[in-house]
This record gives C-alpha cells, sequence and structure tokens, in this order.
C-alpha cells in the first residue's frame, strides 16, 4: 500500500507542479487537462486549460493534484507536507526555494530531534514541513 498526497488548487496547479518539479528534483510524468478529458464540453468557460490531474515523481515520492471547480475548492487545513531530506545543504536549499513568496512559520533551525527543521506555506498555499534528522 502506499500514500500519495493529492493537492488541490484554485486554478494555480499548473503553476505549483511546475514549481514543484524544479524545487522537488522530480518530473511531471502525467499532465492532463480539463480540455482534454472526455467531459470537455461540459467544462464551465475558461477552465479547459486547467488542470485535470498531474502526477509528479521523485525517487519514491509521488505528489498528485489538480485544480477545483472554485465552488468545491478548500484552503490546506489541518494537514503538513512533510518533506525529510539528508543534508543540511539540501534542507537550505529546498527551504529557501520554497519560502519563495511565501510565509515561513518556523524559520530552519536546529532543534532537538533534527540538525534542521522549518514550517512554512508557500506560494501557492501549501503548508510544508522540511526536516534534516542528521547531516550525511
Amino acid at each position: 500500500m502506499q500514500l500519495h498526497p493529492y493537492l488541490n488548487f484554485n486554478g494555480t496547479c499548473d503553476a505549483a507542479f511546475k514549481f514543484y518539479e524544479k524545487v522537488l528534483g522530480g518530473k511531471i510524468t502525467l499532465k492532463l487537462r480539463f480540455g482534454e478529458t472526455p467531459m470537455a464540453d461540459q467544462c464551465p468557460p475558461g477552465s479547459q486549460d486547467q488542470i485535470a490531474h498531474v502526477r509528479l515523481e521523485s525517487g519514491s515520492m509521488v505528489l498528485l493534484g489538480s485544480d477545483c471547480p472554485p465552488e468545491y475548492f478548500e484552503k490546506a487545513q489541518g494537514t503538513v507536507l512533510s518533506l525529510n531530506v539528508d543534508s543540511i545543504a539540501e534542507a537550505e536549499r529546498v527551504f529557501n526555494a520554497l519560502k519563495e513568496n511565501g510565509s515561513v512559520k518556523m524559520p530552519l533551525e536546529k532543534t532537538f530531534w533534527a540538525v534542521r527543521f522549518a514550517m512554512l506555506t508557500d506560494q501557492f498555499g501549501t503548508p510544508w514541513m522540511v526536516n534534516c534528522e542528521k547531516d550525511n
């Protein structure tokens, strides 16, 4: 069994996943726009280019997402994506990239359980924790 986070966006999914592809070092392996689906003729005007489903893979990580119709969209609440990295340098790189135009809740610093830990919300409204338990 595997658990893959699925992120919903309000029209910014394409930009978010291009950003995540760059930051996480992965590859978008599937991107389907609403206009490419069998229900394309039933989509509201202006939604044809929005993302119906996207898949990003990086190593064993899989991140999924889509744009929601505005009436169904809800901001992320009560969940956080926890990103675990193997070095302080990688923690710093990822943290600095994700915080761009976002908001930092806890700066990247040493804690009693990790050599580096941070909490932030990125520019797309996705909450993250960056955790580096030991520097390899």
